[in-house]
């Protein structure tokens, strides 16, 4: 074992001390909790106090709207008379915070059938200018309005003769100043508790890009069908888009019953088709009614069971309610709950063409 000289033990006592001295990301997070201590922050607010900072920050955004608002509407329309008439796209472009708010915005667009896409602003330059053609508009958000990546897309968007569209907080910027409409966004102060992070600033470009795609959707002449169309997946598509006979049983999964056969050639029908149900039809294959399992059991509670023997129009219901299999599913379901059944008829004149049971368009998602 090598011994240690007394030089050699007085170097090791000074190197020692550095040794122990934690990591510089230690250094850093001791240092944010002495800020956070110093700043008053305490685990011990209470609910009271912790609703009241919400109220606050709720109530700043809500304010910093209001303002953009009053000042700011008459550009808003100029902006979205633009979009709306452009014979191209929206381009939405930003970066940082302002450019997350633009990947909403973009698909806000979208959803109401305006063409739009978000183009990142620093990838923009190597390669994804491309994407632009004259006959797009560019939106462009930098809260500063000095962003330079935001402002390196302006020669571009001027060369080939597209509009654009300022969102910013400063309205003498170098974007304000290069843009055919600019929407002032400024707000007073950021809302969060230090006044710093973008909060006021991203709502409010958030709710300009609403009211920009609103109009849109206005002097278009969007309807809901219009947009269920752009929504297959959703509820409202669903509502909007199902008919009757995406649902209906057809076919051999029709339950039909020739008048004058038994209730228990009925009760068959109603088993082995699972809709509680069967439809009655004449020689011609004509509706003539409807035999239901609630029909069966108010006809057994008379005769007995006597009943299977009967015609089964001795209780069929001939007063029955039909629909066409073009209507939208949202509408059997309405006749349904109106007239409290379970199942519906569709018919072509006087045929039976299906039948659609209450629980296959709740299964559907049509509610």
């Amino acid at each position: 074992m090598p011994v240690l000289t007394g030089n050699d033990e007085r170097v090791c006592r000074e190197l020692a001390p550095c040794r122990a001295q934690p990591e510089p990301e230690v250094l850093i997070l001791l240092m944010m909790e002495e800020n956070r201590l110093e700043n008053g922050a305490s685990a011990n607010m209470t609910d009271d106090e912790l609703r009241a900072v919400c109220k606050s920050i709720l109530e700043e955004e809500a304010n910093a709207i209001l303002s953009v608002a009053s000042r700011s509407g008459r550009d808003i329309v100029r902006a979205a008379r633009i979009l709306s008439s452009c014979g191209g796209r929206v381009v939405v472009s930003g970066l940082g915070k302002s450019g997350h708010v633009g990947r909403k915005i973009a698909a806000t667009f979208a959803s109401l059938g305006v063409p739009a896409f978000f183009l990142h602003a620093a990838e923009a330059a190597h390669g994804d200018l491309g994407m632009v053609c004259r006959d797009d508009v560019g939106l462009l958000i930098s809260n500063s309005g000095e962003t330079e990546e935001v402002l390196s897309l302006l020669p571009y968007f001027r060369r080939i003769g597209a509009s654009v569209i300022a969102m910013t907080g400063k309205p003498r910027s170098t974007l304000a100043q290069n843009a055919d409409v600019t929407i002032d966004t400024g707000v007073e102060r950021e809302a969060d508790p230090l006044g710093l992070a973008p909060t006021a600033s991203t709502s409010v470009q958030m709710a300009v890009g609403d009211a920009i795609a609103g109009i849109c959707a206005k002097l278009l002449g969007i309807a809901p069908e219009d947009f269920a169309v752009f929504h297959p997946g959703g509820a409202l598509g669903r509502r909007l888009l199902l008919r009757v006979s995406d649902l209906m049983g057809v076919g051999n999964s029709l339950p039909k019953t020739l008048i004058g056969a038994s209730v228990r050639d009925a009760l068959f029908e109603i088993t082995s088709k699972g809709y509680g149900a069967t439809v009655i039809v004449d020689e011609k294959d004509e509706l003539l009614g409807i035999f239901t399992d609630g029909d069966l059991r108010r006809l057994m509670e008379l005769e007995g069971t006597q009943a299977m023997d009967l015609p089964v129009d001795a209780g069929m219901t001939r007063s029955c309610r039909t629909i066409s299999p073009e209507k939208l599913a949202v509408e059997a379901m309405r006749i349904m709950e109106g007239a409290e059944i379970s199942v519906l008829i569709a018919v072509e004149g006087k045929k039976p063409v299906g039948i659609i049971h209450l629980h296959e368009i709740l299964k559907a998602g049509v509610s």
